[in-house]
């Protein structure tokens, strides 16, 4: 009987976290207007966003364990894939930028390559979930494993500056307009050679 009760506490707490995680993501949309509710639902929305987000932990500091232990759990589970109401997320215009320096003070740029268009949806996905407001630390984890790979194919360079950002694509009535794009810096982390520690610099 006791073991019963605790498969269905954990049982319980598995499909509690799923039902945060994806209202969470739901009221994330409802808050930023990306659906047909009008504006009014915005502050509401934003309101019961931070409620979920600070149930699922992430109001704490990134040393809590108690952050730590449901950041890890929600990643093993599968949880924490980007769904919302019913549905994947269809992902956001990041884009991360590496800008290489070379001892001789030229610079290149390199973006995310990737060999198949199969390969090119997972890296999509990948900065989808590198834009969002997570876990930082991880995060950082996650652009130093792709700047490892560009290094691998520039070894000569010495630094590379990874700049990561989403871009705002106009509406049709704007592109109609002759309106462009536009690149908006959201993070930026500098590796070196000499240096193992990265640089962070939020905007």
């Amino acid at each position: 009987m006791r073991r019963k009760s605790v498969y269905l506490a954990c049982f319980v707490l598995h499909f509690l976290l799923i039902i945060t995680v994806s209202c969470r993501e739901t009221f994330w949309l409802l808050a930023k207007g990306l659906t047909i509710f009008p504006s009014s639902f915005n502050s509401c929305s934003e309101k019961a966003e931070t409620v979920a987000s600070a149930v699922l932990g992430q109001q704490l500091s990134s040393s809590n364990p108690i952050r730590q232990a449901l950041a890890t759990y929600l990643l093993i589970a599968g949880i924490e894939t980007g769904y919302g109401y019913f549905a994947p997320n269809v992902p956001g215009s990041y884009k991360l930028v590496f800008e290489l320096h070379y001892p001789d003070g030229h610079l290149e740029y390199e973006l995310p390559r990737v060999s198949t268009a199969a390969v090119g949806l997972r890296v999509a996905g990948l900065l989808d979930k590198m834009g969002g407001p997570r876990y930082d630390p991880l995060r950082e984890t996650l652009v130093k494993m792709l700047a490892y790979s560009v290094w691998q194919k520039h070894p000569a360079a010495t630094t590379i500056n990874a700049v990561f950002g989403t871009i705002n694509l106009p509406t049709i009535a704007e592109f109609e307009r002759g309106k462009k794009e536009s690149y908006e810096f959201l993070y930026s982390y500098d590796f070196s050679r000499t240096k193992k520690e990265t640089e962070p610099k939020n905007p």
